[in-house]
């Protein structure tokens, strides 16, 4: 099977062992670990033991989506994958999608995950939206992202198609690029199995800037309004 490279962005984060630690653990063989250090001044003694398992870049603190592109820029991999600090994947994670994808000629897949606490306990199972049809799962990006970053595996040559996370949202860059492949008429493939755990704490830029999210959110969703009323009159 192919290479994966698994991009870690980490920005003073505690986790960031425990993350590392889910990649290298993975039942599929063939990955490189990109750790991009976003300017850390925490927690960076946590990387010592990986140093030669991974391979880490630093930069001056520039935000996820700038990480999230330099990582981009330096991976080998066929396939590329996204793990906030924070969260976890499951063992059999990059095994089970790349066997997905390949059997379906995938370019892009997002699955299913589970919610975990500041232990990594399981507080909710099965937490991805569930949508019936095409235009149903189109509609709900009107309204906000219906893709966890970090369920998703997507082909390296994406980036050639559809260009890099917009630096300039530092919170939706995210969901910009799935709107932009969605745009791009790509198949966006579900995969029905919870692979991630995604881990909420107090500490996660989710709580802490609720308000700047929903406000740039807006933003994006107001750029990309007349591409989406056009998209959607086709279904």
């Amino acid at each position: 099977m192919a290479k994966v490279s698994v991009i870690i962005p980490f920005y003073n984060c505690k986790y960031v062992d425990q993350a590392i630690d889910s990649v290298l653990k993975q039942t599929f063989s063939d990955i490189e670990i990109i750790l991009v250090d976003d300017g850390s001044t925490m927690y960076t003694e946590k990387l010592f033991p990986y140093l030669d398992r991974i391979h880490c870049i630093r930069q001056i603190n520039g935000g996820t989506a700038c990480a999230l592109n330099r990582g981009l820029q330096t991976v080998k991999g066929e396939y590329v994958a996204w793990l906030s600090s924070d969260d976890l994947f499951y063992p059999d994670k990059i095994k089970r999608q790349v066997e997905f994808m390949e059997q379906r000629n995938a370019a892009f897949c997002y699955t299913d995950y589970h919610v975990i606490n500041e232990r990594s306990q399981i507080i909710q199972h099965d937490a991805t939206a569930k949508f019936r049809t095409f235009r149903s799962f189109i509609e709900a990006f009107t309204s906000y992202c219906p893709i966890n970053g970090c369920t998703v595996m997507m082909k390296s040559s994406i980036i050639k198609q559809i260009g890099y996370f917009n630096e300039t949202l530092t919170y939706t860059h995210d969901y910009d690029f799935w709107v932009r492949l969605l745009l791009e008429k790509e198949n966006m493939y579900y995969m029905n199995e919870p692979l991630t755990a995604y881990r909420r704490h107090e500490e996660m830029g989710t709580i802490r800037h609720l308000g700047s999210i929903q406000i740039e959110l807006e933003k994006v969703k107001v750029n990309y309004f007349n591409e989406f009323q056009g998209l959607l009159a086709n279904y």
